[in-house]
């Protein structure tokens, strides 16, 4: 989800949506945890460099390059043929040498599900692995042979091992297939449901996960793990509470920083939320704070939001599955249980949290913060929550009506210059970034979406959402939809620029 500034927006409102993704643990050929992939995706891979240079950024993103140098204020940077360059001051250190991943996905921008990894492993003989994974691909055949000849334990750790390996490589619904078939074979493993739930709620089927977590835990009321994944299928589906006393659970039989930290966020929103009540509509629980909230502003926000629902759903097309959750805050409150940086006006974590603080009717700014805030919500269920945060930005702020307007100059003499941020340091969350690097970073984003939508049209953005939803990266999507990677979209980007806006 993403981030919407703005100027001339009125009640302090400027809008963002936080998008993270968790660890998840990788097993060699001995059933150890040997790495997992990071919280912060890796923006850039090479399979075949033996080494690299490391820029960590201020918002937390990792660029691996081949060769990186400084020239003045710039850190300039090479992945493969191309050549990149970022300002310093977004640059908090460089490391050198290491081995860059062999993949990258994205994440969907930084969102933050509180979707737990699960530790727990099938005890898996070693020839399956070697018969199951070769070259850091799944054996389609060996598993269909080993359906065929082999015990159902051992086809169902097959399929375990491609589930668990598919989802590693951001494929999620191709990971959820091969989970779906293990479990066939061994409905009762609870580490087979719980890395199914873990997928389901990756894909936003929080109401699907909820009884096969609960069944989880009845098959092993021992495990950390499976009251972890309860929590968060609990709280995804507006279980607070209950989240909140499972996470407490998983905590006392093993400790995790990951979930302290999720059960920290539902212990806010339990506390400023215990005095709210609730109305309901065909697609929305909306929650609020009476004495805080009107009638007639809640009744204008479901209205407005439902309105907005149809025209997403005939824009982006599928629309999310399950009911989505507004919470009304006070200003105080908002930034308390969201924990945001203060240039924040609105947030999607997958519950839209909405200040209102001060208004009694609906305004033109608060029903665009809310369809920037809905539109994630489609583009998060679309892409199965990897697409990349500037993806995510332009999307919702072009479907909330927002525009570059005067901005368009400066941003096509940015690019001009070549000091323009590169798509791929976009990928991941702006959170971290000041207010004036987020506001070009938004721009930034607009201007990459705006140049797709009036160069190859509405379905190409759809199309490129769909194909990130079927496990390609947001660079693969971009070329075999408009055939340009993450260079070329920022030349092109450029060019649109100053064709429409302008250098002077």
């Amino acid at each position: 989800m993403g981030v919407n500034m703005g100027a001339n927006m009125s009640a302090n409102f400027a809008v963002t949506s936080v998008t993270m993704a968790a660890p998840y643990p990788l097993l060699d050929s001995n059933s150890v945890p040997t790495r997992s992939i990071l919280t912060l995706i890796w923006l850039s891979a090479f399979c075949n460099a033996a080494s690299a240079e490391t820029l960590h950024l201020k918002n937390g993103r990792t660029i691996w390059a081949e060769h990186v140098h400084e020239n003045g204020s710039r850190i300039e940077y090479e992945v493969g043929e191309n050549f990149f360059a970022i300002p310093k001051s977004l640059v908090e250190r460089i490391d050198s040498g290491g081995t860059p991943p062999e993949y990258s996905t994205a994440s969907g921008g930084g969102k933050s599900n509180d979707i737990p990894a699960p530790s727990a492993e099938l005890r898996i003989a070693n020839d399956i692995y070697s018969l199951v994974l070769h070259e850091n691909k799944v054996d389609k055949d060996a598993l269909a042979k080993l359906e065929i000849e082999s015990t159902p334990d051992n086809a169902a750790a097959g399929y375990f091992l491609a589930g668990r390996h598919e989802l590693e490589q951001g494929n999620t619904p191709l990971a959820r297939s091969y989970f779906e078939k293990a479990l066939h074979m061994r409905p009762d493993n609870p580490i087979l449901l719980e890395h199914y739930v873990v997928v389901l709620l990756k894909i936003g089927a929080a109401q699907e996960a909820l009884p096969l977590a609960q069944r989880a835990v009845r098959l092993a009321p021992d495990s950390a793990d499976t009251y972890a994944v309860l929590g968060a299928a609990q709280y995804a589906t507006d279980h607070t509470k209950e989240a909140i006393q499972s996470w407490k659970h998983s905590l006392s039989l093993k400790y995790d920083p990951n979930i302290e930290r999720m059960l920290a966020k539902a212990q806010r929103d339990a506390a400023t939320e215990e005095s709210f009540s609730e109305n309901q509509s065909a697609h929305f629980t909306l929650r609020y704070e009476g004495r805080q909230t009107p009638d007639n502003l809640r009744r204008a926000i479901l209205t407005t939001l439902e309105s907005q629902y149809d025209e997403l759903a005939q824009t982006l097309g599928t629309p999310p599955r399950d009911t989505i959750t507004v919470i009304l805050y006070t200003n105080q409150a908002f930034f308390d249980v969201t924990q945001a940086p203060s240039w924040t006006g609105a947030i999607n974590d997958g519950k839209l949290r909405i200040p209102v603080s001060g208004l009694d009717t609906m305004t033109s700014d608060l029903a665009r913060i809310l369809k920037h805030e809905l539109a994630h919500s489609f583009i998060t269920y679309i892409s199965r929550g990897r697409c990349p945060q500037w993806l995510h930005e332009g999307i919702a702020q072009m479907m909330e009506g927002r525009n570059l307007s005067g901005r368009g100059s400066r941003l096509a003499q940015l690019f001009q210059a070549e000091h323009a941020l590169p798509f791929n340091a976009l990928e991941g969350g702006f959170m971290n970034l000041s207010s004036s690097q987020a506001m070009q970073a938004y721009d930034e984003s607009l201007a990459a979406v705006e140049y797709i939508q009036e160069t190859y049209g509405m379905s190409d953005l759809q199309r490129i959402l769909q194909r990130i939803g079927e496990g390609s990266s947001a660079e693969a999507a971009l070329r075999t939809t408009v055939h340009s990677g993450y260079r070329e979209l920022g030349t092109e980007v450029g060019k649109f620029l100053a064709g429409k806006y302008g250098t002077s």
